[in-house]
């Protein structure tokens, strides 16, 4: 805590000085002498052995000097100015994410369970970035428009389930209805960061139209192909990603194409996302005053009411 302006302090003692001595200094002697006998059984109207409603009028004074005084309190906030930056995590949940080929602390992690624990601690860290979730399989939707509430997202992935949109894997579909959320959207930067573990097999537009599409408005796109076997090295897997299309796609859209077969690729692959597109929590955060003079004001307002009530009594 501390004062905007101490020297307001100076003003305590004021009534008490212009009550020694401007008080002394204004006395005149009276015109019409009398014997002080007439007075011996007067009383000053003014005078009714009042101390405590000198004490309150000491009070008000201290209140209100401390009050131009101006206490604050310092603090500290993580609110983040707007980054100009909207960014649509468009998730595969087709059938083949359910594969537990993924090892986290030695124990088996299906495809869904290890993208939840990165993709969720990627957004929950994005404040100040406007993120929107579109999730896909036979048939794409939007799970989460675009908002500042990077938590709710974040518990979106969390709870997204594989088969609620179908079992198939419409990569075309996912990528051009994240294209259509953000094709009129009027922040600086447009992402996509499209995942996805299969082959499209149900898109009705192939996916590198899409990307072009997305590039002509301006809109990057980020792919990340996950699983441990893709069709140029295993072309007759059965849950094989189709990497080499996800890089095309990315190198159309003008972003990077991220090849991840385990979990430590993941966890590689989110820090190095963050770095291609900055957090704007590396910010600093906000240092401001927060006023507390209504305090001391408000109870020297209630003093000098309870003074003037006391003199009307």
């Amino acid at each position: 805590m501390s004062l905007a302006f101490p020297f307001a302090l100076l003003l305590l003692p004021l009534p008490f000085l212009v009550h020694r001595y401007l008080t002394r200094a204004g006395a005149v002697r009276a015109a019409l002498q009398v014997p002080g006998s007439l007075f011996d059984t007067a009383a000053p109207a003014a005078d009714r052995g009042d101390r405590t409603g000198k004490a309150l009028l000491v009070l008000a004074w201290i209140a209100l000097v401390v009050a131009l005084s101006g206490p604050r309190l310092s603090q500290t906030t993580d609110l983040l100015p707007f980054s100009g930056r909207e960014i649509i995590l468009a998730l595969d949940l087709s059938g083949s994410m359910v594969k537990e080929d993924f090892v986290l602390d030695g124990k088996p992690l299906s495809r869904l369970d290890a993208v939840k624990r990165v993709a969720s601690a990627f957004v929950a860290a994005r404040r100040g970035d406007r993120i929107g979730l579109v999730v896909f399989g036979e048939r794409p939707y939007v799970a989460q428009p675009p908002t500042f509430d990077v938590a709710s997202v974040a518990h979106s992935i969390e709870t997204a389930q594989i088969g609620i949109s179908g079992r198939g894997t419409a990569i075309a579909d996912g990528l051009g209805l994240a294209v259509r959320r953000l094709e009129k959207s009027k922040a600086a930067t447009r992402i996509i960061v499209l995942l996805s573990d299969g082959v499209d097999t149900s898109g009705k537009v192939r996916a590198d139209d899409v990307a072009r599409l997305a590039a002509r408005h301006g809109i990057k796109v980020h792919t990340i192909a996950l699983g441990p076997e893709d069709l140029e090295t295993q072309p007759r897997a059965r849950d094989a990603v189709d990497a080499a299309a996800l890089k095309a796609i990315a190198e159309i859209g003008g972003g990077t194409g991220f090849r991840v077969r385990t979990m430590a690729d993941l966890q590689s692959m989110a820090a190095t996302l963050d770095r291609l597109e900055p957090s704007p929590m590396r910010r600093p955060p906000l240092h401001y005053w927060r006023p507390l003079w209504i305090w001391p004001g408000g109870a020297a307002f209630a003093l000098l009411v309870v003074i003037a009530l006391r003199r009307q009594a």
